[in-house]
This record gives structure tokens, sequence and C-alpha cells, in this order.
């Protein structure tokens, strides 16, 4: 078989993914404290790569990557053109509109101002809703926009939702479920079609 390319998420998805290839032909073979980025399997059949998770679903559109593990927060943000071919059944959370207790999410004649990591999201999800919205972009601290008056109400995505309520938050509305994902080149699922059904197979029963 030709060698496959499988993109890693950094981070605490990508480590859980790599355990689902344990004890498997396609274990990975990572020298310790290594500071490469590119690393293989035991039968040198499967590249593993190393990315920013925002970076996992260009490499695997652009065919750079055959394959590719990723949060759904990810690929709903980056809207790439690729299959997503499994749920990984783990790193479960949703998204969510949250605010102020009983605060209205409808304001005519105004704008909502939405602070967020995901800008292209909120916008998706608000397009159609005849709401006029402001969307702030935000890296970190989402939490504290509605706090320090610099947004109305914030999307993100939660697990428990300590987070919010420690910060006098509540989950306003709720949107699409989260976890980790198997994403696919579209090419690469046609040309390389029984590897890659192979691969999902394998992690489908380890999930």
């Amino acid at each position: 078989m030709d060698t496959l390319t499988i993109a890693i998420a950094k981070g605490r998805l990508g480590k859980k993914g790599l355990k689902l290839f344990e004890e498997t032909e396609y274990a990975i073979e990572m020298e310790e404290d290594s500071r490469k980025l590119i690393f293989t399997n035991a039968t040198k059949t499967i590249h593993f790569i190393f990315v920013k998770p925002c970076d996992v679903v260009t490499y695997v559109e652009k065919g750079v990557a055959d394959m590719g593990i990723v949060g759904r927060d990810t690929i709903l943000e980056e809207n790439k053109d690729v299959y997503e071919l499994l749920d990984l059944n783990y790193g479960k959370c949703k998204f969510v509109v949250a605010g102020f207790e009983n605060q209205d999410l409808v304001k005519k004649n105004d704008v909502l101002k939405i602070a967020t990591k995901y800008p292209s999201y909120v916008y998706s999800i608000f397009e159609d809703r005849g709401q006029k919205i402001e969307i702030i972009k935000l890296g970190g601290a989402i939490e504290l926009a509605p706090l320090m008056g610099l947004s109305e109400v914030i999307v993100d995505i939660v697990e428990t939702g300590t987070t919010l309520k420690d910060n006098g938050l509540v989950v306003l509305e709720e949107l699409d479920p989260i976890s980790a994902r198997l994403i696919v080149n579209k090419v690469s699922y046609r040309f390389n079609y029984e590897e890659i059904k192979k691969i999902e197979k394998v992690l489908g029963e380890r999930r």
C-alpha cells in the first residue's frame, strides 16, 4: 500500500487519539522527549504529523494529510471541504450561547454583541435569525467579556458549565454537540478507500 499520512491535533485530544492506535499495526513509534514533528508506525506505512488543531483540517483538505483527528468545534469553525468519517466518542462537550440569567437573545432593531473564539461558526448560526450581531473575537477567558461589558453574551464550548457558574453566567441556548472526530481528504477516500476503511474500523472498535 502507499504510505498514508494522519494529522493529529496537538494537546489532549491528540494524545487520546494516539491511544486508540496502541497495540495495533498502526501504533506510533515515538522517541521520548523527541522534538520531531513526523513519526511513523512500525511498518512505515503510516506517517503521523502533529499540528495545531486549526491546521489539521487544512492539511487534510489540501491532501497533505489523508486523514486527521481533531475536535468538531474546529471542523465547524474552519468549514473545510473534508469528510467527517467517525465520531471517536471522547472530548465530549457542546457549543452554547451563555450570558446572564433571563437574558434575551432577541434585540429588535439593535445589535447583539457576541464574544467568541469561533467567529465563523457564530456567523453561521446567527445569519438566518434576522438578528443584527457584532462578533468580538477573543483568544481566551471568554467569560470575562460580559462581566466587563465588552459583550452581552458569549458563544463557547462547555463541558460541565462550572466556569460559567463560577462567573455568574448561565447557558441561554445549547447549540451543536462536540467531540473528537476522524476526518478524511475526499480524494484520498476515493483512491485509498480500503485502507482508510480498515483504519476507521480499528478506531471504531477501540473508541
